[in-house]
């Protein structure tokens, strides 16, 4: 009986070897599988990374061009001020033409979200205005913007350039 027992499970264990064989062989495929597709994906993923890269260096590079391309019409406009004064030959004209250039090129600016902003008459503020020098004044109340030297510039509600300013003080605090 031993013997018939020990026949009988020699095909048992050879088909459990051929099954657990294929088992294996398939398990080894699905890993490759997995690993080609995860070697695809972080290629992916490095080329993501190289482009998002790149196209970031490029909007850096050329986030002014169209200010620049706005800024060129004033650049022309000084010499076309040359011209017309050489021709009428007054300041008058020469005058007119450098106010025109501002003007046109505060334009410029606004549709840049750059604003001008006058603190004439403001409480001294030391984030917007820069004060360069202090008078004495009877006029006006202690700490009180009276002169600017140069207005300030904001851009998006943040400030660009202070504003120079002289700022109030009372007749008493000049010690």
């Amino acid at each position: 009986m031993d013997e018939s027992k020990g026949r009988s499970s020699e095909p048992v264990e050879a088909a459990a070897a051929e099954g657990a064989a294929e088992t294996v062989e398939e398990l080894r495929r699905q890993v490759e599988e997995k690993q080609d597709r995860l070697l695809r994906a972080l290629a992916e993923a490095e080329n993501f990374k190289r482009r998002t890269q790149r196209e970031r260096d490029e909007s850096v590079r050329y986030a002014n061009e169209s200010l620049l391309r706005d800024r060129i019409p004033v650049l022309d406009n000084p010499a076309r001020a040359r011209v017309a004064a050489r021709t009428a030959g007054g300041a008058k004209g020469v005058v007119g033409g450098v106010e025109l250039i501002q003007r046109e090129l505060l334009k410029v600016l606004e549709r840049a979200g750059v604003t001008r902003y006058s603190a004439l008459g403001q409480p001294f503020d030391p984030t917007r205005h820069e004060a360069v020098a202090r008078v004495v004044s009877v006029d006006a109340k202690p700490g009180t913007v009276v002169a600017e030297t140069m207005p300030g510039y904001l851009l998006h509600n943040r400030v660009l350039r202070a504003a120079l300013v002289s700022v109030a003080a009372a007749p008493d605090e000049d010690n």
